[in-house]
């Protein structure tokens, strides 16, 4: 899902690819959903079997998603539509990390939960997780506000384990997955701060050097936001659920209950015909877009990082 997708034909002077006569059937059939009513959606939907709930907005954007892809499949052109243009895996991330109620301008967050999630695109379903808390070393005792946002105690942060044996045993995890061997994957987030910002500064605390498999992400709020065509403001976790027509299901701010929400999201956003695809990078400890048109890669094998000199 990319910020040029195009839910109406291209224009006359569009690449010579998109001249079949099915981009014009997919026009008529976009004209026609958008005159749609909500209750005219959720019936059609209905009766194709797909999913009913949502906003309105979301309806169209899925009964339109259908259509394009039943008039593609029935052509020799696909649009590229085959399996390469999507990950095995999807592994999704959201941390939690040490704060304060007014966080100072200077603060360093410290990663205290490390969770993953992962997601099978093929299957559509979440087939493992994992979760390790990780004991902080600058804010080692944790704020009454941290606690009381985030759920974890006080004793639970004493008791984990340092950052780098964490993210050893995320690696080992990986590995046992066959995650960037055998298997093509991406890493998930929702927004920009887990990478670019959270385990950013956490490698500058623990002295160890950015690890080259969260090098690049799907930042799930972008390609939500892109996909059905709707502003920053409504990208946010509870009101992407909401307008989905879903609830979120857990404690919030409880990492891997956040991970296995923001799964849920991504899941229903392939089944509606959004091609989730790398949108963010760090390159030289900056946060980057990375373009639309960049070829779809997979992240590298993981490996954990060596000790910054």
């Amino acid at each position: 899902c990319t910020p040029d997708e195009k839910e109406e034909a291209p224009s006359a002077s569009s690449k010579s690819e998109f001249s079949d006569p099915v981009y014009k059937e997919i026009a008529l059939a976009n004209g026609h959903i958008n005159r749609m009513s909500k209750i005219e959606l959720s019936a059609k939907l209905a009766d194709l079997k797909l999913e009913t709930r949502g906003v309105k907005d979301v309806l169209k954007k899925r009964l339109k998603s259908y259509y394009k892809r039943q008039k593609l499949m029935q052509t020799v052109q696909t649009e590229s539509s085959s399996n390469d243009t999507y990950y095995k895996y999807i592994c999704v991330v959201d941390f939690e990390a040490t704060c304060e109620e007014s966080n100072p301008p200077d603060y360093l967050h410290e990663i205290i939960e490390f969770p993953v999630v992962l997601i099978n695109t093929h299957t559509m379903e979440i087939v493992d997780s994992f979760q390790e808390y990780v004991k902080p070393e600058i804010n080692s005792q944790l704020s009454d506000f941290c606690v009381l946002l985030t759920g974890i105690t006080q004793e639970t942060v004493d008791k984990a384990d340092t950052f780098p044996n964490v993210l050893q045993k995320v690696v080992d995890w990986l590995k046992e997955k066959e995650l960037g061997t055998k298997h093509k994957y991406a890493v998930l987030t929702d927004g920009s701060w887990d990478m670019g910002k959270f385990l950013n500064i956490q490698c500058h605390i623990s002295r160890i050097r950015y690890p080259q498999f969260a090098k690049k992400w799907i930042n799930i709020r972008k390609a939500y936001g892109n996909f059905y065509k709707v502003p920053r403001t409504q990208t946010k976790l509870t009101t992407m659920l909401g307008n989905l027509g879903m609830k979120y299901d857990g404690r919030p701010h409880c990492g891997l209950d956040d991970s296995r929400n923001i799964a849920r999201i991504a899941m229903r956003m392939l089944k509606d015909g959004c091609v989730l695809r790398v949108n963010e990078r760090m390159h030289a400890g900056q946060l980057m877009s990375v373009s639309s048109k960049a070829p779809v890669e997979g992240a590298p094998p993981p490996h954990c990082p060596h000790s910054r000199n």
